[in-house]
Protein backbone atom coordinates (compact mmCIF):
# COMPACT_ATOMS: atom_id res chain seq x y z
CA UNK A 1 0.00 0.00 0.00
CA UNK A 2 1.43 3.35 -1.00
CA UNK A 3 0.99 6.36 1.23
CA UNK A 4 -0.60 9.55 0.04
CA UNK A 5 1.40 12.76 -0.04
CA UNK A 6 -0.80 14.16 2.75
CA UNK A 7 -0.13 11.17 5.01
CA UNK A 8 3.63 11.39 4.41
CA UNK A 9 3.52 15.12 5.15
CA UNK A 10 1.56 14.64 8.40
CA UNK A 11 3.96 11.92 9.54
CA UNK A 12 6.86 14.22 8.73
CA UNK A 13 5.42 17.06 10.81
CA UNK A 14 4.53 14.88 13.82
CA UNK A 15 7.96 13.24 13.84
CA UNK A 16 9.77 16.58 13.47
CA UNK A 17 7.94 17.99 16.51
CA UNK A 18 8.94 14.99 18.62
CA UNK A 19 12.55 14.81 17.39
CA UNK A 20 13.16 18.57 17.54
CA UNK A 21 11.82 18.81 21.07
CA UNK A 22 14.27 16.08 22.05
CA UNK A 23 17.14 17.91 20.31
CA UNK A 24 16.20 21.16 22.06
CA UNK A 25 16.16 19.53 25.50
CA UNK A 26 19.53 17.84 24.94
CA UNK A 27 21.14 21.01 23.53
CA UNK A 28 19.73 23.09 26.39
CA UNK A 29 21.03 20.67 29.01
CA UNK A 30 24.48 20.48 27.40
CA UNK A 31 24.88 24.23 26.85
CA UNK A 32 22.77 25.60 29.69
CA UNK A 33 21.49 28.22 27.24
CA UNK A 34 17.89 28.28 26.00
CA UNK A 35 18.77 30.45 22.98
CA UNK A 36 21.54 28.12 21.83
CA UNK A 37 19.31 25.09 22.41
CA UNK A 38 16.52 26.72 20.41
CA UNK A 39 18.87 27.65 17.58
CA UNK A 40 20.23 24.14 17.29
CA UNK A 41 16.73 22.66 17.37
CA UNK A 42 15.46 25.07 14.71
CA UNK A 43 18.31 24.37 12.30
CA UNK A 44 17.92 20.64 12.87
CA UNK A 45 14.13 20.79 12.38
CA UNK A 46 14.20 22.64 9.08
CA UNK A 47 16.94 20.47 7.60
CA UNK A 48 15.52 17.14 8.68
CA UNK A 49 11.95 18.07 7.76
CA UNK A 50 12.87 18.01 4.10
CA UNK A 51 15.23 15.04 4.36
CA UNK A 52 12.61 12.88 6.11
CA UNK A 53 9.84 13.80 3.70
CA UNK A 54 11.89 12.82 0.64
CA UNK A 55 13.14 9.70 2.40
CA UNK A 56 9.54 8.58 3.02
CA UNK A 57 8.47 9.37 -0.54
CA UNK A 58 11.47 7.49 -1.89
CA UNK A 59 10.56 4.39 0.09
CA UNK A 60 7.15 4.43 -1.61
CA UNK A 61 8.99 3.57 -4.82
CA UNK A 62 10.47 0.41 -3.28
CA UNK A 63 8.25 -2.65 -3.61
CA UNK A 64 10.35 -4.89 -1.36
CA UNK A 65 8.54 -5.87 1.86
CA UNK A 66 5.15 -4.44 0.87
CA UNK A 67 1.95 -6.22 -0.13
Amino acid sequence: MKETVKRSLLKTISWRITASLTTFIIAWILTGDVVVGSSIALIEAVTKFFLYYFHERGWNLVKWGSN
